[in-house]
């Protein structure tokens, strides 16, 4: 299905409206703008079963409502990515100021939470996100929950949504902006495409596994190999020695969400992309099950977790998400 989004002519092409939304120097602009969501936000360390936590911040909407029927919106970054990206911060505030309670989740390792949990993070850890949906739902009983992740965020919520029927969620609807869908064929376009997005992710996992090394000394030696620059041999090394997984392939296979993982989708999920995503071939949209209550949006363009129209304001992805969760009571 193809909806409209057209950039202005000068913020088009896939690397810019890849890259440009997250450059540091437009922080100041949308940190700004989330000066109410980030003043009334509260840190909360969910016990997500297994003695697993992970952190979260929940921000009450502003406007005065009564909590039956409310939303809480859980919003979750990409890979190396945290709480604070710029998409998260941008979309929280977009929801909170129209009234819904919004969580900001990190994954496991992400943000500043290397020291919580020791076991190292990777992408099929989905049963302690699906324990910190069902812990939120817990403290939260009387809210209609609804969850947006972007990239690999995205994927871990449409991967939680297609378990809701068997964690007892009551999730109504889940969005995934630009998601992983095969981590296999992800990998192969960071290794031919333009050489900045596989340094970035380099450079980013080798600070966080750092970080991981210092939180935990004596634990991991992450060794000179994974200093190598090479993201396949990388992703190799740390599959093999902290995954539990036997082979890369096995293990990409655990998180893709192609062929049947979607199969079983019972509540309503919409799956948001670009074709001219630089980093998320196109192809693998057709190798997508596709359930009655998927909904799969793809526009022309908008790169990697772009969407991007606006400097000061929300971006097309927000307004649109925004639009299809519709009034909420008390909204403005």
């Amino acid at each position: 299905m193809h909806e409209q989004f057209h950039p202005p002519r000068w913020l088009s092409g896939p690397h810019l409206q890849s890259i440009l939304p997250s450059l540091p120097l437009r922080r100041v602009l949308v940190e700004r703008r989330a000066r109410p969501l980030l003043a009334a936000s509260r840190e909360l360390l969910l016990d997500c079963g297994d003695g697993v936590r992970l952190q979260g911040f929940f921000s009450a909407a502003p406007l005065t409502v009564n909590a039956v029927g409310r939303t809480l919106a859980v919003v979750l970054h990409g890979w190396e990515g945290s709480a604070r990206s710029l998409y998260v911060l941008s979309l929280a505030q977009t929801l909170h100021e129209h009234g819904h309670d919004v969580v900001r989740l990190n994954l496991r390792d992400h943000g500043d939470t290397h020291h919580l949990n020791r076991e190292l993070f990777h992408s099929c850890r989905l049963p302690e996100v699906v324990g910190a949906v069902q812990r939120l739902q817990f403290l939260f009983p009387a809210h209609r929950l609804v969850l947006a992740g972007f990239s690999l965020g995205g994927n871990f919520m449409l991967r939680v949504a297609a378990e809701a029927e068997r964690a007892d969620l009551r999730i109504e609807h889940a969005f995934g902006v630009s998601p992983v869908l095969d981590p296999a064929t992800c990998l192969d376009a960071l290794e031919t495409g333009w050489w900045l997005y596989h340094d970035y992710f380099v450079r980013k996992w080798l600070r966080s596994l750092r970080l991981k090394q210092q939180a935990w000394p004596g634990t991991f030696d992450f060794g000179e190999s994974l200093k190598s620059g090479d993201l396949r041999a990388m992703t190799r090394e740390l599959v093999l020695q902290h995954s539990g997984y036997g082979t890369v392939e096995e293990y990409f296979r655990g998180y893709a969400i192609t062929e049947d993982r979607l199969a079983g989708l019972r509540v309503p999920a919409t799956l948001i992309t670009a074709l001219d995503d630089p980093i998320i071939p196109v192809k693998d949209l057709a190798r997508l099950a596709r359930p009655p209550t998927l909904r799969v949006i793809a526009t022309a363009t908008g790169g990697h977790c772009g969407f991007f129209d606006s400097f000061n304001g929300p971006g097309w992805a927000d307004r649109f998400i925004l639009r299809a969760l519709g009034a909420t009571p008390g909204s403005a």
